[in-house]
């Protein structure tokens, strides 16, 4: 349950132009009838969506696809932060939390005597809503406190999500953005009766239960986003663009002043207000019969009343007439962010600013793709669209490499947008985007959860469906002077706003304070009689499908290489993989040479001509290397196959040294070291890699700084060409077969005659985990967060239907033992997990991770009760049995296709597995009892050593809290980076 995080864009135009095109169809809207309904639906929608209107106004989409026999879902409510009232921000984000703790029916063991209870906490809660007196305040909380607790003792938690987890569900979760709040769930197929009967009873009357508890887990993600730069950046933008439009006035999350004075009165009115059916929308994708499915959402849904929605008063804006210049301050590195104000959702002018923020940035051959990013003139640079109902919004973003200020940056940036008003782009940009959109909208449609979200965003934002199909054929007449004037419209010299952010400390954080919570009853044996109902309705069962690796995948040879490949039976895509079982564990070089290659040319063509070519072919390669294996990836139309492997067979092999590409790839790559340091999260990944491995370890092996000084282009070109000279496999996705992939790669992928051995310079093995120790690592924030590191016994296939039983059970859900008891029932953190991990290699270890992310205040009490889960396991043969079934009924509806199945293959090879392991869970985790999984508790968790990785700031955590841990060893950044 979470906001809608701003730096995760989905932009509705965008998106919808994905769905599904066939070029030069004729769409048009039409009716049709069946089984007794009517229904709209756009004549050649690749998508065959349905729109249905219930007589209560409820808006239903269906998109049947049968390739996987589930569902996903979406109940949609066009309701978000900028309906929020003005004295109670952030809640309908809250709400969107409260969505998930019952009615009447469910989440109670006996509502009759849970009921007059929270009729008090409600009174309390508007008595601490008016009062102003914080000493009276305090008093008022400790009573709200006491009743809580004899409040949830009536409360069953997390109800809402064992009966998810028991239909076998994944992605359990809800989001809240600007202007809608959605619930999501991905199915099997064969529990729709159920899901809609849970469904409907969750809307018809929820109750505010185990509130207290929840807004403190609201309070941990307001100060979460407090420690986020990112976040930050985007209030402080959408400030200063929407002055007067509720998009700059509130935020999502809410103020810490709102968020401290709740109204329970005034959440159910929200809810009474915008939960109604004329305002809401159930989007389903995926494998079911549309007639059969209306007519149960129909019947499930018939019971909810329409009415008037109040008018939402769109706060108009100003044209910006001079540059808005605003900071911000931070820990993290510094960067600049531009925007440009542009109108909303449904006009032609949002939609034509998708091309235009494909023009700047699509990742090969935009203006800012060429100019800043292929000529390494910044750090990182990108544009991208916001596409929002009132407004929308053209983002540039800009990281200075070194010696660079900030105002370059911006300069930098505004130079592209003037090269659109100039027209200084080539004349077959506009064409080579409508080829990629074309190969977009096939890699969409290719998921049932692709084409749901889809649809769900077009229905939140008001976006004609067929207007969004009619877009590739729109834009393919677009000319130069189209987009010219379109950017001397909206994109002028003056009228944006600029965010520099700066690094330093921000004095102007006021966390949300910790309330004093007692923990409550979680009552996890207790079922409601609704949810007994649920489990009795039947379900046809899905019969499992395994991979047989010698059916499923054709084996061909090129010469010495091994040719692994799947038929593409549903379009014209490829996916062509080089798979090298070599990496930076070899050559510590390997991924900077894999990185230099996209500044390079040949003698013949320039990186920019290059780029271009792939981009014109609607192709693109990628070459990544990891720890031990390294990828070359080509993908793209099956029609331009031969042209694609081609050009990147004559890049690879023939680049060209170029001294002044490798100087500036030099800079920029000491700056991006520098700037990583100031990363909390790649701080954390380097104190569990050195809780891994100790000193010497996997995130540290780099090149020093003299070693990256002394590179050479040499050196970089020379690992380039002889790359294919190492033994390595193809593995293919498409539509040709094995041998035809043999024959086409015969002339362009030539090989020496015999391949070289690529041997480990530097192996890292796991050092065990012998006593209890504390790595920690100083950050400026106001959060801590805490990982549980041990290494424990080498890799075991037996284990895995136990491991897979008891990760369900302990920490790997909302329903699980570990987020009911440290979140639900003591409101110690938002996000918090443990599982044991299976290692991706036979020689490698299991571990046991563990996490939670919370106010540093309360450090002491986190650390303490996840200790606590990792030495008793608490008992529920009710949610056991839950997680038992689940398992079974995910992965019975897990379908592994594509080039899934290929890497499926590799990963059970590495592990010395023969065979599809998700068999032998399916088969024995039935015959196992909680007594297994306790003793596999016992045996794995209990008394064990542990290593706590600390990422926290020394002023807010206390060294002798940590002792109390273990042997204490604080850590600067040259010891976690290497240098």
């Amino acid at each position: 349950m979470n906001f809608l995080k701003k730096i995760s864009i989905v932009t509705s135009i965008a998106a919808a132009s994905f769905v599904g095109y066939a070029y030069g169809q004729d769409f048009q809207w039409k009716e049709a009838t069946s089984n007794g309904y009517t229904y709209k639906y756009v004549t050649n929608d690749p998508t065959a969506a349905r729109y249905y209107k219930l007589k209560n106004g409820l808006t239903v989409i269906l998109s049947p696809t049968n390739k996987d026999p589930r569902i996903q879902t979406y109940i949609a409510t066009k309701a978000g932060s900028k309906t929020d009232p003005s004295d109670h921000t952030g809640l309908a984000h809250y709400l969107e939390h409260m969505l998930f703790k019952g009615t009447d029916k469910f989440g109670s063991k006996d509502w009759a005597k849970e009921k007059p209870i929270l009729d008090q906490i409600d009174a309390l809660y508007e008595k601490y809503n008016t009062t102003k007196d914080e000493s009276k305040r305090k008093e008022i909380y400790k009573e709200i406190d006491k009743v809580s607790g004899e409040a949830a003792k009536f409360a069953i938690a997390n109800e809402y999500d064992k009966m998810m987890a028991g239909m076998g569900a994944d992605g359990t979760n809800a989001f809240t953005s600007f202007e809608q709040t959605v619930y999501t769930e991905d199915i099997p197929a064969n529990v729709v009766d159920k899901f809609l009967t849970v469904q409907s009873e969750r809307f018809r009357q929820p109750v505010l239960r185990l509130f207290h508890t929840e807004l403190e887990a609201v309070y941990e993600e307001k100060n979460r986003s407090l420690d986020d730069d990112g976040d930050k950046v985007y209030d402080m933008m959408f400030a200063s663009l929407f002055p007067n439009n509720n998009y700059g006035k509130q935020t999502t999350i809410g103020t810490i002043e709102h968020l401290k004075n709740p109204s329970l009165k005034a959440i159910r009115q929200y809810f009474d207000t915008y939960y109604v059916p004329n305002n809401m929308g159930i989007i389903m994708s995926g494998d079911f019969n549309p007639d059969e499915v209306i007519a149960k959402i129909d019947k499930a849904f018939s019971y909810m009343k329409p009415k008037s929605i109040p008018e939402y008063k769109i706060g108009q804006e100003k044209p910006i007439s001079s540059p808005i210049v605003k900071e911000v301050v931070g820990p993290n590195p510094e960067n600049v962010m531009l925007g440009f104000r542009f109108p909303g959702a449904t006009t032609k002018d949002a939609r034509l600013l998708n091309l235009v923020g494909n023009m700047l940035t699509n990742g090969q051959a935009g203006l800012i793709d060429l100019d800043l990013v292929k000529k390494q003139k910044l750090l990182a640079a990108y544009a991208y669209p916001y596409v929002l109902k009132d407004y929308s919004v053209l983002l540039l973003q800009g990281r200075p490499t070194n010696g660079q200020s900030l105002d370059e940056v911006k300069t930098l940036l505004l130079q592209e947008i003037d090269k659109l008003r100039k027209g200084e782009f080539s004349d077959d940009l506009i064409e080579s985007i409508v080829n990629n959109e074309k190969k977009s909208i096939i890699q969409k449609d290719e998921k049932y959860s692709s084409r749901a979200g889809i649809l769900m965003d077009e229905f939140t934002s008001d976006i004609d469906h067929k207007v969004s199909l009619e877009y590739v054929d729109e834009i393919s007449k677009l000319t130069k002077k189209d987009i010219m004037d379109f950017a001397a419209k909206y994109l002028q010299a003056n009228n944006y706003v600029a965010i520099y952010k700066r690094k330093g400390e921000d004095k102007s954080i006021v966390k949300v304070d910790k309330p004093t919570i007692t923990p409550v009853s979680v009552n996890r044996e207790d079922q409601s009689p609704f949810l007994k109902k649920i489990d009795e309705m039947p379900e046809n069962a899905i019969a499992p499908v395994w991979l047989n690796f010698d059916k499923d995948i054709t084996k061909n040879k090129l010469g010495d290489v091994d040719v692994l490949s799947v038929k593409n039976t549903d379009n014209a895509l490829f996916r062509l993989y080089y798979h090298f079982d070599s990496g930076k564990w070899n050559n510590k070089i390997l991924p900077l040479a894999a990185e230099y290659l996209q500044y390079l040319g040949t003698k013949n063509k320039s990186s920019e001509a290059i780029s271009k070519e792939f981009y014109r072919l609607a192709s693109s390669f990628n070459v990544s290397a990891g720890n031990e294996e390294t990828y070359v990836t080509l993908e793209g139309l099956n029609e331009n196959f031969d042209k694609t492997a081609s050009l990147f067979e004559e890049l690879i092999k023939n680049c060209q040294a170029d001294q002044n590409a490798l100087n500036a790839y030099k800079a920029r790559l000491k700056k991006a070291r520098a700037d990583v340091k100031q990363s909390k999260g790649a701080i954390m990944s380097g104190l569990r890699s050195y809780a891994q491995y100790g000193p010497q370890n996997p995130f540290n092996n780099v090149l020093t700084d003299a070693e990256l000084e002394a590179l050479k282009a040499e050196d970089l070109i020379n690992v380039l060409h002889d790359l294919f000279n190492y033994k390595h496999k193809v593995l293919y996705y498409g539509p040709k077969s094995g041998n035809e992939i043999v024959t086409s790669l015969k002339p362009i992928h030539t090989l020496p005659k015999s391949l070289k051995e690529l041997t480990k310079t530097k192996t890292f093995v796991q050092v065990p985990t012998d006593k209890n120790k504390v790595l920690f690592a100083h950050y400026d924030m106001v959060q801590s967060e805490i990982f549980w590191v041990r290494n424990a016994d080498q890799y075991n296939v037996s284990i895995a239907p136990t491991v897979s039983l008891f990760n369900n059970y302990f920490g790997g859900g909302m329903g699980s033992i570990v987020f009911q008891t440290i979140r639900e029932s003591k409101a110690l953190a938002y996000s918090t997990y443990s599982y044991f991990a299976l290692p991706s290699k036979k020689e490698d270890k299991d571990m046991v991770l563990a996490y939670v992310g919370t106010q540093a205040d309360k450090f002491n009490e986190s650390t303490t009760a996840m200790n606590e889960l990792l030495t008793t396991l608490p008992k529920s043969e009710q949610l056991f049995e839950t997680a038992k079934s689940g398992l079974r009924k995910s992965i019975a509806s897990e379908r592994i296709t594509q080039d899934g199945i290929i890497f499926s293959y590799l990963r059970a090879q590495k592990l010395g597995n023969n065979a599809d392991i998700r068999r032998n869970v399916y088969d024995q985790s039935p015959k196992l009892a909680f007594t297994d999984i306790n003793n596999f508790h016992d045996k794995e968790m209990k008394g064990k050593n542990y290593t706590y990785c600390i990422v926290a700031s020394q002023e807010k955590v206390n060294e002798a809290d940590m002792k109390k841990l273990g042997e204490v060893k604080k850590l600067n950044l040259t010891e976690i980076f290497g240098y």
